[in-house]
Order: structure tokens, then sequence, then C-alpha cells
């Protein structure tokens, strides 16, 4: 529906705010489970889809990966058989917040240029 009314870039907009709430749930559930045993922290890594898109041949791949995008990373793990690192996730935490407070202000900034444009059209 916005795509229609306002075209890709709203879209665009919309797709980045849903992936950035979505990856600061990941964050915090992995904190919440910093102390489960055998939990294995779970993310959405921006770069390496950044990448695989760019690169072209696995377009397809790249584009799938953004469409669900959770990965769960089985890196450094403990004795206990966790998997997350509480000061990583809490410099993820403020990464997304900055990255989502950056795409609120750009969302802000579009529909407000496009509410001056349909004011001056009066």
């Amino acid at each position: 529906m916005l795509e229609r009314l306002f075209g890709t870039h709203a879209t665009n907009l919309e797709r980045s705010l849903d992936r950035t709430t979505q990856r600061q749930s990941l964050l915090a559930l992995n904190l919440a489970n910093v102390n489960t045993p055998n939990y294995k922290r779970r993310d959405v890594d921006f770069g390496i889809i950044l990448t695989e898109i760019e690169s072209g041949p696995n377009l397809t791949i790249a584009r799938n990966r953004l469409r669900g995008g959770v990965q769960q990373y089985n890196g450094d793990v403990r004795v206990d058989g966790n998997s997350v690192n509480m000061e990583q996730e809490v410099a993820a935490m403020a990464e997304t917040e900055l990255r989502y407070e950056a795409l609120a202000d750009m969302t802000r900034r579009y529909f407000s240029g496009l509410r001056d444009v349909i004011r001056e059209g009066r």
C-alpha cells in the first residue's frame, strides 16, 4: 500500500526500521539468556547481507537471507555451551539504537518533505 502511494523509498525505510527492530529484539533475547546453558547467540548481520547484495551472483541467496535474516552464531562458546558475550551484546544494542534513530529521522524528513510539497500545491 505504501509503495503505491509513496514509491519504493518509503517501503525501504519501513523495511529498514522493521529489520532494526527485529535485531534489537534478538539482542535483548540474547541478553536475557546470557546465563542459559547451551543457548546460542542470534543476530541479524546487516554487513554480510549488504556485501552479498552488492556482489551480484548471489543476489537470490542474499534476498532470501534479507527476508529471514536471523542467524545463529556458535562463535566463542563458554564451558556451559552458551555463546553470548554481554559486552558484545550491549555494544550491538547501542549501534542498533543509533541506526534506528537515524532511520527514524530519515523517515521523518521524507514525510515532512512530502507534506511541504503538498502544502505548496494549495
